[in-house]
């Protein structure tokens, strides 16, 4: 396989590279400072994301006639390098990247129209209604029941570890429409108003000390069907397609890349026993063994989008990616705390308050305890090691 880019290629990695520069000013950084631990996260991600959207560049990956860009695969790999190296995240995932291809590819023209600009020009956040106390990795058994009543479904159960639906305007939601026949069957796929009566929304303090988590209660909320995205019953098939884009996501490629270096600057600056950290053996020993491991997931990961170029679909291959992926980014927030040395022990507050020690510790922290989590959000690991055995493997 030939990584070298073309002299198109280059030209538009250095277009790409001024656009990140010019849209990183200091008011910006200082909002998305500490990613999901800061304070003024939502508008800088809002701000953030109209400037993406004015360029073109808020969703490449859809298609041209609903605001996509025409790209290769490559210039998408080039995209998010450059994003990341820059260091502004990905759009939140859960509009642009989860509910809008399903509604691009499921839903009616009068959904697209209704929904996609919004979600282009960030007008509405989205949270997802996926998992249900007693229903996490066995997706299948969730609970939560939309009964028909007219031209309306009433719905009622609860949604759980449901990302920032305290912001949130819309959730995508699967309910059960049936209880008859296969429990995969019987689910359907809605969008819901977070206005909704009947709507509530219950906090979930986590250890990271960051408030992203929630349980989202449903007590006879009134949903149209006309916010029914394809066939009733028909929705585990439009959720597998959704967490297959999902899981490409959360590998983090790019963000892990950028991550890696800024670990190796900051063990470059620490000083143990008088030398630099970077000098350490076992710690230079542990950093490249993380660098090689990555290095293998961006080759298999330009292996999955070569694939999808040519025509074919992200399949369980994106359960290895997904896998691996959170696993390098377990290990590199590991470095992190290591860098932080002792400091990373020590109570943290906000991003806002005056911080113990080094100023990159209490983020070290907070993205340490979050990252528990990556092993099981998206598909839990088991999840991931079985789809890869019966559809990789053959076993």
């Amino acid at each position: 396989m030939d990584t070298r880019f073309t002299d198109e290629e280059l030209a538009f990695q250095a277009e790409v590279r001024n656009f990140f520069a010019e849209v990183l000013d200091e008011e910006l950084k200082a909002m998305l400072h500490g990613g999901e631990a800061s304070t003024q996260l939502e508008e800088g991600m809002i701000e953030y994301q109209k400037r993406l959207n004015a360029r073109g560049w808020m969703a490449p990956g859809w298609p041209v006639e609903y605001g996509g860009q025409d790209w290769t695969m490559t210039r998408h790999f080039i995209f998010n390098a450059e994003r990341a190296k820059a260091g502004l995240p990905a759009p939140i995932p859960f509009g642009v990247t989860m509910v809008a291809p399903v509604i691009y590819t499921y839903g009616t023209e009068e959904q697209k129209e209704r929904f996609l600009p919004r979600i282009l020009n960030s007008e509405d956040w989205w949270c997802q209604g996926y998992s249900e106390p007693g229903a996490g990795s066995d997706l299948a058994s969730l609970q939560c029941k939309a009964e028909r009543d007219g031209d309306e479904y009433v719905v009622n159960g609860s949604k759980i570890w449901t990302s920032f639906a305290q912001a949130a305007d819309w959730i995508f939601c699967l309910v059960r429409t049936d209880n008859s026949g296969r429990k995969q069957d019987g689910i359907s796929f809605l969008l819901i108003d977070m206005n909704t009566p009947g709507v509530t929304v219950s906090p979930i303090e986590t250890i990271d000390g960051i408030y992203h988590l929630n349980e989202v209660h449903f007590d006879n909320a009134r949903v149209p069907m006309d916010n029914r995205i394809g066939e009733e019953g028909k929705g585990w098939t439009y959720a597998k397609s959704l967490l297959v884009h999902e899981r490409l996501s959360i590998a983090e490629v790019a963000e892990s890349k950028r991550n890696l270096e800024q670990v190796r600057e900051l063990a470059r600056a620490e000083v143990n026993g008088g030398e630099s950290l970077l000098d350490d053996p076992l710690f230079a020993n542990r950093l490249a063994e993380v660098e090689i491991d990555l290095m293998a997931l961006e080759f298999t990961e330009l292996r999955v989008l070569a694939a999808a170029a040519e025509g074919g679909m992200p399949g369980p291959e994106s359960s290895l990616l997904k896998l691996q992926g959170t696993t390098i980014q377990k290990a590199i927030q590991e470095l992190r705390m290591d860098v932080a040395g002792y400091y990373s022990q020590a109570q943290q507050g906000d991003l806002s308050s005056s911080q113990v020690g080094h100023d990159f510790a209490d983020v070290a922290q907070k993205l340490y305890f979050r990252g528990r989590a990556s092993s099981i959000y998206g598909g839990s690991d088991e999840v991931q090691k079985n789809v890869t055995a019966k559809h990789v493997l053959g076993l």
